[in-house]
């Protein structure tokens, strides 16, 4: 596929991004000279027709989704499918079921990053509305390979944090309304690109792990530094990735997260056991205040004493317990990557 226009737009949503993504599909032309890839969190367990169908009804370009090894054909939407993560490469597309990323799959960050590796300037990234910041990172992987960045107004995104973080640590091209993207996409297909961009080694090594699952210490240890945390997804070493100004991670066999997707998943496990500790805890003052009642009954006094001081220490910190949890200050809600909003 030979051009030297803008031709690869790929888009990435979650929350709230069906909506958002038809009401884009919507005002591009049948015509369009460019390929379109799309990324919307979505449930493995979601049935495929329920995305598809609703960009389908929107879009005057045909879409659907794209089996492995499909040419990239200009005029198309491709659109992942669920449970697998959508890439390309060598005008193919890639439809794999490789390691998540930010606990998703499909990411949004590996299309993005595959799509930079492969065709450079000639890309053009787009950004909608969504939770966490899932996106970032292939944002900062596009303008690193001389394409264009278009982040969705927070401002009118049904969840403006996707947004937020692309805004905070990526120099975007436009940060427009999502009816302004259309005639927007449609006078930058057709500028020149700029020509072929040195593709940065950390980038291509992270695409071809997305790839190919690659599971390989020294390489991961070319783009990142060892740090002393656990992958969240497989309990793995994780190296912290240095070549961009995201704080990143990565696992030997490819998890990615966010550096505030693994703090919210912390928070989650640092919640989780406490909510465990408050049951075995009243559990423990339970069983101390039957034991006390069968002493006292048997006429044991001492015996007696001992475990009701027992039980009304374990309430003090029963008590303590549910006031940090129930104060909300613990954990925080984390947004479903696999959910269709």
């Amino acid at each position: 596929m030979q051009t030297n226009g803008h031709d690869i737009i790929v888009m990435g949503a979650s929350a709230g991004g069906p909506e958002a993504l038809a009401r884009l599909l919507s005002q591009l032309p049948s015509e369009l000279p460019a390929s379109v890839f799309i990324v919307n969190h979505i449930a493995p367990e979601t049935p495929a027709s329920v995305l598809l169908n609703r960009l389908e009804k929107a879009s005057s370009l045909p879409c659907g989704f794209p089996q492995n090894g499909d040419t990239i054909v200009r005029g198309r939407v491709y659109v992942a499918p669920p449970n697998h993560h959508l890439l390309i490469k060598d005008d193919q597309v890639l439809v794999t079921r490789g390691p998540h990323e930010n606990h998703s799959r499909p990411a949004i960050d590996p299309l993005f990053r595959s799509a930079a590796v492969s065709y450079d300037s000639r890309v053009i990234g787009v950004l909608l509305t969504g939770l966490l910041d899932d996106g970032t990172a292939g944002l900062v992987a596009i303008k690193r390979c001389g394409g264009l960045v278009i982040v969705q107004d927070p401002q009118e995104a049904e969840f403006p944090e996707m947004p937020q973080s692309a805004l905070r640590h990526v120099s975007s091209d436009y940060c427009v309304p999502v009816a302004q993207m259309g005639k927007l996409l449609e006078s930058l297909v057709i500028l020149p690109a700029n020509g072929a961009v040195s593709i940065p080694p950390d980038l291509r090594l992270e695409a071809e792990i997305a790839q190919r699952a690659l599971s390989n210490i020294n390489k991961v240890e070319e783009i990142g530094e060892r740090v002393p945390y656990s992958c969240p997804d497989c309990n793995g070493a994780l190296w912290e990735i240095k070549h961009d100004n995201l704080h990143r991670f990565r696992c030997q066999v490819g998890h990615s997260f966010s550096a505030e997707v693994m703090f919210r998943h912390h928070s989650q496990a640092v919640e989780e056991t406490l909510w465990v500790a408050l049951r075995l805890l009243e559990e423990r003052r339970h069983m101390l205040a039957r034991l006390a009642e069968q002493e006292r009954k048997q006429g044991r006094t001492y015996l007696s004493n001992s475990h009701e001081e027992r039980a009304q220490e374990a309430q003090v910190h029963i008590d303590r317990i549910r006031e940090i949890l129930l104060s909300g200050n613990v954990g925080s809600d984390i947004e479903n990557p696999g959910e269709v909003a």
